[in-house]
């Protein structure tokens, strides 16, 4: 009986016999860093498809001519509501 106990704390359960220690928290680590480098990419992915929608070009080309004086206020109104 002794041996039996003795054999359940043997090779494979940590350092000593201890079953393992606090080193469970670098697995908890890896993970975390793994998944935080999965969410910064997909945000920075659907940011820049969002940044570089027609639209907002149209807009910004727009607004660039208004400050230029090519287009009057009332043109620059009227062709900003048709973009939407």
């Amino acid at each position: 009986m002794v041996t039996e106990l003795l054999m359940q704390w043997g090779p494979g359960h940590g350092p000593g016999g201890h079953g393992g220690g606090p080193f469970w928290i670098f697995g908890l680590i890896w993970m975390v860093l793994i998944a935080s480098l999965i969410v910064t990419a997909i945000y920075a992915i659907l940011r820049r498809t969002r940044r570089n929608s027609p639209t907002a070009s149209a807009r910004t080309i727009l607004a660039e001519r208004y400050a230029r004086g090519e287009l009057s206020g009332e043109e620059y109104r009227e062709r900003l509501s048709e973009l939407g």
